[in-house]
């Protein structure tokens, strides 16, 4: 190899990194608290960001709406464009944020309230079941080794656990509110920070955009670009499909559990509106959830519930969803599910919602990168078809 500037700048670079990486695994605790200790840092930022692109969805189609192009606006108008969309979302994004508030956390009380009224009764109806079910099957007694359930007893124990551990109950509180004021805290700047990102977006833009044509080459900035410019599309896309289809499906369980009379209606129809935002599985962990508070108050309206949400299911499934959502992010079913099984296992609820668009996206990237190569390769079609 000729040592010229170039190759020794190379090897020098390579030898670097080697003995970096080595350092790094050598002390990969030091470095992983490190990295926890940035990522904790800018975590508000991060927050911000995500609120921002949120937001930006609805506030892009007011500004559209309102400042078309076709329209006459004036030069004053235009300038005030950004200010008043932004304004505008904000105040419905807080208004839905307050009015669902003030919905649900009464209703959340008065659920709390009821279902200790109807407690004792089931958990008395459970033990009248059990009785009757021994009585005609004896062998369930040996099988199931009760030969009594005393539910007076049971409470008595459990009170008697939750004062014997009041001391670790406190101090499990004082983590729990720290962790939710700490949480309040970063909303608060990541909210902030997303209306400072929002407000100026196309400056922002322009100057990622300098920064990548200045240390990149033409062809690899505009391929980062075009790429940034795909996710953003097939996000958005996604974003607005999913919440449209959520509300939608709320207010159809709301409607249906109001007509039949089944308790908690609202309630249940916002856990299923916001579970729903997770493909696949979400509307059927609302489900459940709904399921079993209906189950203490009347098994048999439980079993109609169900009956109820399989029948919205499928109507959801065959009409709303294909034409709310449609191929919004152009995935085949098959590769849904996977993403939505490996986000949900790596990153929990977010990973489902953030491993559907990006999958997408590393779909149609493949997918142009493979016809554009059997083009070049001039593969006939009839040996792939």
């Amino acid at each position: 190899m000729d040592l010229n500037k170039n190759n020794i700048k190379k090897i020098l670079g390579i030898a670097t990194f080697v003995i970096l990486l080595y350092v790094g695994l050598q002390h990969l605790n030091i470095v992983i608290g490190a990295l926890a200790f940035c990522f904790n840092l800018i975590f508000p930022f991060l927050l911000g960001a995500a609120i921002a692109f949120v937001i930006n969805v609805p506030m892009r189609a007011i500004e559209n709406r309102l400042f078309a192009k076709g329209k006459r606006n004036g030069a004053t108008m235009m300038k005030l464009k950004r200010p008043i969309s932004l304004m505008i979302t904000l105040v419905i994004v807080i208004g839905i944020i307050m009015m669902v508030s003030l919905l649900v956390v009464p209703n959340i009380f008065s659920t709390i309230v009821s279902l200790g009224d109807y407690l004792p009764d089931f958990f008395s109806r459970m033990e009248g079941d059990y009785l009757r079910l021994v009585y005609r099957f004896p062998i369930l007694k040996d099988y199931l080794n009760i030969d009594n359930l005393n539910w007076q007893s049971f409470f008595r124990n459990l009170y008697n656990f939750i004062l014997n551990s009041g001391a670790d109950m406190v101090r499990s509180t004082f983590n729990v509110a720290g962790s939710i004021f700490g949480g309040v805290i970063d909303f608060f700047l990541g909210f902030i920070f997303s209306i400072y990102i929002l407000a100026q977006k196309e400056k922002l833009g322009q100057q990622v955009r300098k920064l990548l044509y200045a240390y990149l080459s033409e062809k690899a900035a505009d391929r980062v670009v075009s790429i940034a410019t795909l996710a953003e599309g097939t996000f958005s896309r996604f974003l607005s499909g999913q919440c449209l289809e959520a509300v939608i499906l709320g207010l159809l369980f709301f409607i249906v559990m109001t007509i039949f009379r089944i308790p908690y209606a609202l309630i249940i129809s916002i856990t299923i509106s916001f579970t729903a935002l997770i493909p696949i599985f979400g509307a059927f962990i609302g489900c459940l959830i709904g399921a079993l508070l209906i189950l203490i108050v009347n098994p048999i309206t439980a079993l109609v519930f169900i009956v109820i949400f399989i029948v919205l299911q499928q109507i959801e499934g065959n009409f709303i969803y294909p034409h709310v959502v449609g191929g919004s992010v152009g995935l085949p079913s098959m590769w849904v599910l996977v993403a939505v099984t490996i986000g949900g296992s790596t990153f929990g609820i977010a990973g489902m919602l953030i491993f559907i668009p990006m999958t997408s996206v590393l779909y149609t990237l493949l997918r142009s990168a493979m016809y554009r190569r059997l083009k070049l390769r001039d593969v006939s079609s009839a040996k792939y078809n």
